[in-house]
């Protein structure tokens, strides 16, 4: 009894296992690039300081293989911020056809100003925006 005890316990350990590394639901990610951003939503141009206020910005992405990835947001100086928006690349199969995605940034100042935003567009292209905090 204790060796069939033993058995189907080894089994059923090897049976979780094997269905813990199936992994066939996701696509691999097989790059990461920059994505230009269209156009770029503010609720608000003015706002409280540590009060927290969303920013969406909206792309075009070639393929449905790729979607948003992620931002690099850089703090340049005080009261200056520059953003770029990065895509991801699967090799699964997909549909072909541009679709235009949001993604969004959460804003929560620590002081008073004006603050300006540089969001990249390609190139050397930048869309300009500012939020003042009182």
């Amino acid at each position: 009894m204790k060796n069939f005890l033993t058995l189907g316990f080894s089994a059923l350990l090897l049976g979780l296992f094997l269905v813990s590394c199936n992994d066939d639901d996701y696509d691999t990610v097989e790059s990461v690039d920059k994505i230009k951003i269209d156009s770029v939503k503010i609720a608000k141009d003015t706002m409280n300081v540590f009060a927290i206020q969303s920013i969406k910005t909206y792309s075009t992405y070639p393929s449905q293989c790729e979607g948003f990835y992620g931002y690099d947001y850089i703090y340049n100086n005080n009261l200056e911020r520059t953003v770029t928006a990065y895509k991801y690349r699967t090799g699964g199969p997909c549909a072909q056809g541009s679709y235009v995605a949001g993604s969004k940034i959460n804003f929560n100042p620590q002081k008073k100003g004006t603050y300006t935003f540089k969001f990249w567009n390609g190139g050397n292209n930048w869309i300009s925006k500012t939020i003042v905090v009182e």
